[in-house]
């Protein structure tokens, strides 16, 4: 079996074409007609992971954010970039990122991300195209019972695995507690989408990156919280995972052990 099979059907699967115009998701880096061993997955391309993929003898990597994202002037071992394509090349290893088209899919990273929460109802917070189903970005969608919102936010901290989370002031004009209901979320940066999730009249709203000011623009009428882009992201990993391993059953398929966010908590 080829490489170039499984290419193929990660693109029938994810859909690149759905990708944002200033990503770069796709086949990034290999031979499509080299054996097929076996895929790696994880949600960025390090060394560590690299490394991980020598070791266990696969020929194929797929990471959600591409490693290859804007001009590269040169490739050589003075960066860590080029220390890694040298690694590969050598090693005949392939590299697929699955980015915004991922994000894209209403079975995707906000898919994934409002279903453990169990959210009910979802539809997608801000549509791109209709193809017959509504592809954008982010969710929206119910918990079957309301929540204080701070009991909400600690069962998404346990979920998500930090031990805080950047949120807006809890407590409404008249001093009560907010209860969530209705909750929107985008995984990764998803700052421009506050106004939609706002018109969505969700209670809170769940992404990453925000700015500090971005905290000022419900202006009280709904809960801003960042839960961290990998954290936000982290089950991208299994979307790609079943995806490969339930179609190829007869290869090995991984979720990297070596991938953790970037950003520390202490």
């Amino acid at each position: 079996m080829k490489t170039r099979e499984v290419i193929e059907w990660l693109d029938t699967t994810f859909h690149p074409e759905y990708q944002e115009d200033y990503d770069n998701a796709g086949f990034l880096l290999g031979d499509a007609q080299s054996d097929y061993k076996g895929a790696l997955v994880a949600l960025d391309l390090t060394p560590a992971v690299v490394d991980e993929a020598v070791r266990l003898g696969m020929s194929l990597i797929v990471t959600h954010h591409p490693f290859i994202f804007s001009g590269v002037k040169r490739l050589t071992t003075a960066s860590e970039t080029g220390r890694m394509v040298m690694q590969l090349a050598k090693n005949d290893i392939s590299v697929y990122a699955a980015h915004t088209n991922l994000d894209n899919l209403s079975w995707g990273v906000s898919g994934i991300l409002a279903q453990k929460l169990g959210l009910k109802k979802c539809e997608v917070l801000s549509v791109k195209c209709e193809t017959p189903q509504p592809v954008g970005a982010g969710m929206v969608g119910e918990l079957e019972e309301p929540m204080a919102v701070e009991d909400f936010l600690k069962s998404v901290k346990s979920l998500i695995g930090i031990p805080f989370i950047r949120v807006s002031p809890l407590i409404t004009n008249q001093s009560s507690f907010i209860t969530v209901k209705r909750v929107a979320l985008c995984g990764g940066s998803g700052a421009e989408f506050i106004g939609d999730a706002m018109a969505a009249r969700a209670d809170i709203y769940l992404t990453a990156d925000l700015k500090y000011h971005d905290f000022q623009r419900p202006e009280g009428r709904m809960v801003l919280a960042d839960i961290g882009h990998y954290e936000s992201e982290q089950f991208a990993k299994d979307i790609i995972f079943r995806a490969i391993s339930e179609k190829f059953s007869n290869f090995a398929c991984r979720i990297s052990e070596t991938q953790q966010g970037i950003v520390k908590y202490i």
